[in-house]
């Protein structure tokens, strides 16, 4: 049974990247990155964020230390895996999940996932530069030159990964179910065109957008970082006290 739980628990902390452990936080901060990020970017939002909340970031399969597994198949073995290496930091607890670019896409299936098989939902979706599923996201993508492995971790190793990313994304349906959730929206104004208000349609909860200053990786800018930070302690500070 130990020798288990000590496998489950290795086999989280491969999917999970939680640089600075905060136990005694009231909210639990999940980022999805980009195609071509990688984890330790948001990981690294829990050294200067607020003692509320506690960061995690996701690392999938192909990337960073798991670069020698293979790609998932389908969006549906991504979803699972993450929920599956998730579920023993928010049980019980506020969580909250914040997606950038095709992060947003993950972290929306996955939050889908987690309440038709668990019923639990994140207290707020944060999704960052891209057009919900049911908006055609990806001749857009492909035309902006590759912006998903521009960035932060950039390799040989990238573009296959996001390339195998998009085809998963856009080949995946979302399934009938709704979240209750509220939801904000971040976007850079130079960015490629983007309907983020149309992010309002898959959840009956309220809805928010903003617009900074920037391209479509405006979140690097430090100002706006901070910005995001501050937006997002608050909302879930004040969603304790309306809970």
């Amino acid at each position: 049974m130990e020798r288990r739980d000590k496998a489950e628990t290795i086999r989280n902390e491969k999917v999970v990247n939680c640089l600075y452990q905060n136990r005694n936080a009231l909210f639990r901060l999940v980022c999805f990155p980009w195609g071509g990020g990688d984890s330790t970017y948001f990981a690294k939002w829990g050294q200067d964020i607020p003692n509320s909340v506690e960061v995690h970031a996701i690392r999938l399969a192909g990337r960073e230390s798991r670069l020698e597994e293979p790609f998932a198949s389908d969006m549906n073995q991504i979803v699972d895996e993450i929920a599956c290496a998730l579920l023993p930091i928010i049980q019980g607890e506020y969580f909250a999940f914040f997606g950038h670019s095709m992060g947003s896409f993950t972290a929306f299936f996955t939050a889908l996932h987690l309440k038709e098989k668990y019923n639990l939902e994140p207290v707020h979706l944060f999704v960052s530069s891209l057009s919900p599923p049911h908006v055609s996201n990806f001749i857009f993508l492909r035309e902006g030159g590759g912006k998903e492995g521009s960035a932060v971790g950039k390799s040989s190793h990238c573009f296959p990964f996001t390339n195998r990313l998009l085809y998963i994304c856009s080949s995946d349906i979302p399934s009938k179910t709704r979240l209750s959730c509220d939801i904000t929206c971040f976007s850079g104004s130079e960015d490629i065109p983007l309907d983020m208000e149309a992010w309002k349609d898959v959840t009956s909860g309220s809805f928010d957008s903003f617009v900074l200053p920037g391209n479509h990786f405006y979140l690097m800018e430090p100002s706006n970082t901070s910005f995001i930070k501050k937006y997002i302690t608050k909302t879930l500070e004040i969603s304790a006290f309306t809970s």
